[in-house]
């Protein structure tokens, strides 16, 4: 086998990957925004009540951010397991798990019915969504890169990062529905919990899609050569440790900056009622549902011209424009808010590009950045530690700066700085676009000396003929 290539896959197996990477991860964003969502609009009073209305929100909010503080765990044990049994178990058992938290969120009682349970309950159910969180990403991005063409992995890479805005569009669509089907106090007491128990009819199809993909075949070659490490989180630390701080400040800012609407810090700030405990700007809950829809439909599109973008000009360069557009969208972001339902959408139509342009080829950049042996363990723990630095407390921060110095210029400042952050970890962090990802090419010893449109210095006589018929 070509060190140059990648194993050979079907046209017919590639769309079945896609489609189940995408169905899946889909389906597990969609139960992780509705949860945020919950916990900006009905969860201070839910299950926090007797804190308070300023700390009930604030300690709302913090549930959301305890998952991400799990979500390294769940990259330890999936990509542990991934790079141990393979890809596609832990694609199935990730899905499964996030399912069912996330249905027994919406069966919940609240704290007027069983008092501190309530919450305890809720927070054991949101590191179990962490915990799947942790293992989802890695899996999936390798089942669809490691089918790849090595000249396409960007747009197929973007592919799986579509869920994440896909699973915005579905949440903020379902959310709207059910905000008009029960308005007021009917959404507090019952409607609440519809868009957690609609989450099990979505996991069905997830996991019939799922089991019927192919093992990744990169890990079909590992197996077959017997060349899976007995302990791949050590070697991803002892080798490639930098790569790993690299790639987590690269996720950074596009998580934090993501969260203001992923994380409904934006859609509780504008919806909340002006008399509220803790007041919002009064707009129409609605309205505010279908104006982030649309931010998730430009998020959605640039994530895709980002993968595409990426397969022609190279991960790192395409990087540097898309933070340009992020800062772009975040100075002028509540400055439009604050305007009115309108304003919500140009404001996350405007945040959109940035993130999907910061987002897109995230996929391809990880998987091209560890070698096939600790892959999973690489991509995923790197991700982890990306969400927790980046937007495992941002609408916490975000909320706590607003509360602090009652002036939304402190979260933008804020919002910038991480952006900084990440332009370093993108300057740091080797471009690798078109590396051989087959465990042939990592045993040959040749993976630290590939250099980004230098293949014929890297590669041997034999190896050039093959990468000039790729």
């Amino acid at each position: 086998m070509s060190h140059s290539t990648t194993p050979h896959t079907s046209a017919r197996e590639r769309n079945k990957v896609l489609a189940a990477v995408v169905v899946g991860t889909t389906i597990e964003w969609y139960d992780f925004f509705i949860y945020a969502f919950m916990a900006n609009l009905v969860f201070a009073q839910l299950f926090f009540e007797p804190a308070g209305p300023g700390v009930g929100q604030i300690i709302s909010l913090v549930t959301i951010g305890i998952s991400f503080l799990f979500r390294p765990l769940g990259a330890f044990l999936a990509g542990h397991f991934g790079d141990r049994i393979g890809r596609r178990p832990m694609l199935v058992l990730t899905l499964l798990l996030m399912g069912v938290a996330t249905t027994l969120v919406g069966a919940l009682p609240t704290y007027e019915q069983v008092g501190i349970l309530a919450p305890i309950m809720l927070m054991v159910l949101r590191i179990l969504q962490g915990l799947s969180a942790g293992g989802e990403w890695g899996g999936a991005v390798l089942m669809a890169i490691e089918h790849a063409p090595a000249n396409r992995r960007g747009l197929y890479g973007s592919f799986v990062q579509a869920g994440v805005p896909i699973g915005m569009l579905l949440a903020t669509g379902i959310l709207a529905a059910i905000r008009a089907m029960f308005p007021g106090d009917a959404f507090l007491e019952v409607g609440w919990r519809i868009p957690f128990f609609i989450s099990i009819i979505l996991v069905l199809v997830g996991y019939l899609v799922r089991r019927s993909v192919d093992e990744s075949p990169v890990f079909q070659e590992i197996k077959e050569t017997a060349q899976e490490q007995s302990a791949p989180i050590v070697q991803v630390f002892k080798k490639y440790g930098l790569v790993v701080l690299f790639a987590a400040l690269v996720f950074m800012a596009n998580n934090a900056t993501g969260y203001m609407t992923t994380g409904g810090y934006v859609q509780g700030l504008a919806s909340r009622p002006v008399d509220a405990p803790v007041p919002g700007l009064g707009f129409d809950p609605v309205g505010v549902q279908l104006a982030t829809f649309a931010g998730s439909l430009s998020w959605l599109v640039f994530t895709f011209v980002a993968g595409w973008a990426s397969d022609r000009i190279g991960r790192k360069p395409l990087y540097l424009i898309g933070w340009t557009a992020l800062a772009a969208g975040i100075v002028p972001l509540f400055l439009l808010v604050e305007t009115g339902v309108a304003g919500v959408a140009w404001a996350t139509i405007l945040l959109g590009v940035g993130l999907g342009l910061t987002y897109g080829a995230q996929a391809a950049w990880y998987a091209e950045s560890f070698p096939a042996s600790v892959r999973f363990s690489g991509v995923s723990i790197a991700y982890a530690i990306g969400a927790v630095i980046g937007g495992a407390f941002a609408p916490t921060i975000a909320q706590a700066l607003l509360q602090a110095t009652g002036s939304t210029w402190a979260i933008v400042g804020y919002l910038l700085a991480t952006v900084v952050l990440s332009l370093i970890g993108t300057l740091l962090l080797k471009d690798r676009t078109g590396i051989p990802l087959s465990i042939e090419f990592e045993k040959s010893g040749k993976w630290d000396g590939w250099k980004k449109g230098d293949e014929f210095v890297a590669l041997s006589e034999v190896d050039r003929e093959a990468a000039v018929e790729r």
